[in-house]
């Protein structure tokens, strides 16, 4: 990429996303979603001083699918990550990609002024990011 075209997270972000409590049971949260190509679920704050959370489709089948647990009987808080590492909507994608490859991540919520945005996924950085070019 040259350096006259900066491609921002927000230029290549997923704007719709889902929004769960942690209480939620894990049956209650996949009803609820209407955005699957997100494969995730955002984990809202409990309180101003909380973080929020992160729960993969990959996490369900993992950690209730494959161990044969009752969805109806898992809450989310369960199997969230929690802090997560977020995204600023203004980062160059190149330093998005190199701070998932450090931190082993596939995507992160992209937060702006302490809401979450969007979410951004190595799909979209390489998909949507490079065809810019």
């Amino acid at each position: 990429m040259s350096e006259d075209k900066i491609i921002r997270v927000r230029d290549i972000m997923k704007t719709k996303f889902d929004m769960v409590d942690g209480i939620a049971t894990v049956e209650d949260a996949l009803n609820q979603m209407s955005h699957v190509d997100t494969k995730c679920l955002v984990v809202k704050k409990r309180n101003e001083n909380d973080e929020y959370g992160l729960v993969m489709l990959s996490d369900i089948a993992r950690q209730v699918l494959a161990k044969d647990k009752s969805p109806s009987r898992m809450n989310i808080y369960e199997i969230m990550s929690k802090p997560v590492i977020t995204v600023d909507p203004d980062m160059d994608i190149r330093y998005c990609a190199r701070l998932f490859t450090r931190f082993h991540l596939s995507r992160a919520p992209v937060v702006d002024n302490g809401n979450i945005v969007g979410i951004v996924s190595y799909t979209d950085m390489t998909l949507k990011g490079l065809r810019r070019q």
